[in-house]
Order: C-alpha cells, then structure tokens, then sequence
C-alpha cells in the first residue's frame, strides 16, 4: 500500500463553467492535476459583506500531488473572478495504488 500523504484533493467553486474549464485545463496542461472534476448545479449559502448570500455554482475537485498544492493555488487565483475564491486542500486518506500511480505520473508539476 503507497503512503497517501503525498496526495491531496483541493476543492474550489466557480461561477461559470468557462471559468471552472479554464481552470481544470491549466492545470491538467501543466501537469499540475491528474485530474479536475467540474460538478455543475450546487447552490451555495454564504455570508458576504454582512448579508446571507445565495449562489449557483460548480465545484471544482482536483486531484494531486501535495508539493503542487502552490502552483495550483496560483493558477486557481489567476483565473478565477472571485475577490476570494474558496481554495482549500483535503488530503486523500486512502487510496488505490494504481489509482495513486497515476496522479504521480499525471501531476509531476510543470515541464
């Protein structure tokens, strides 16, 4: 079984899907994701300048490597339209080898 501390999932949410294609392309074209997932239809309730929010947005999953973890937050930040997008890293606590192989070999940062 291969260690599962060098992997993390990092969440994002977007308003468009031209914005979370964007982003999943960046990052799978620099070898930064193995893979981005785009889920459309979620509606988030936040608060935002003191009010309670409501949003349609997709979420945007990315699997990869933890050492990618910066890049990928610069790429999110870079292409996205929020004043503070939501950018966080959950770490993948277990995993199929094979599959984990391949977010190595798919995730092995910029060329």
């Amino acid at each position: 079984m291969m260690n599962t501390d060098d992997y993390i999932v990092v969440m994002s949410t977007t308003s468009s899907n031209v914005e979370a294609g964007l982003i999943g392309k960046e990052l799978v074209n620099r070898k930064l994701a193995a893979c981005v997932n785009v889920i459309p239809g979620t509606a988030s309730y936040y608060n935002w300048d003191g009010e309670t929010k409501v949003a349609r947005e997709l979420v945007v999953l990315v699997k990869t490597r933890k050492e990618n973890y910066n890049k990928v937050k610069e790429i999110i930040k870079e292409h996205h339209s929020y004043e503070i997008p939501e950018i966080i890293a959950l770490p993948i606590l277990m995993g199929d080898d094979d599959y984990l192989k391949w977010i190595d070999e798919s995730s092995c940062g910029e060329e």
